[in-house]
């Protein structure tokens, strides 16, 4: 082994494809109902039919709409959607979810978590596939984005 001299091979690409993203594949309602049947019994008991998917179907986008407006800036007491927050959501035909979204402040204190929380609630609506969460600096969020219903919540008004 001393002697021998090891070559490794070299490829040049020009990229390469990126790797789908892992999921968990869901369980029935039995399955989960057996495995937490004290913790989740409450929750099981309602069953919401799954909207039909695709990007054209308004039902869908108002879903995912509602999930964003059920996330609250910790800072602000007015959901992340009326803040202004959020610039686009994007669904494919095949209930793929882009939310392209910015936060008030670089610095804000839940820049790491929020983006997270919001793929999780976009995740959780009935008709979606998979969520991403693009966080964007430019355009700079300001006061100007918010909804009148959250100035007039703020007193901005």
């Amino acid at each position: 082994m001393m002697g021998e001299e090891k070559k490794i091979a070299v490829e040049e690409v020009d990229g390469v494809d990126v790797p789908p993203r892992a999921r968990v594949t869901p369980e029935t309602p039995a399955e989960t109902f057996g495995r937490k049947r004290d913790y989740l019994a409450g929750f099981l008991a309602e069953t919401k039919p799954a909207p039909a998917q695709g990007g054209a179907d308004g039902q869908l986008m108002d879903s995912v709409i509602e999930a964003l407006k059920s996330i609250y800036d910790p800072e602000i007491p007015v959901d992340i959607y009326e803040l202004g927050l959020i610039y686009d959501v994007a669904i494919s035909e095949d209930g793929d979810a882009i939310v392209t979204m910015t936060l008030t402040t670089p610095h804000c204190p839940v820049a790491e978590s929020l983006p997270n929380e919001v793929e999780l609630r976009v995740l959780s609506v009935p008709g979606i596939r998979d969520a991403e969460v693009k966080l964007v600096w430019d355009p700079p969020w300001d006061p100007s984005k918010m909804t009148d219903e959250a100035r007039l919540e703020l007193g901005m008004l």
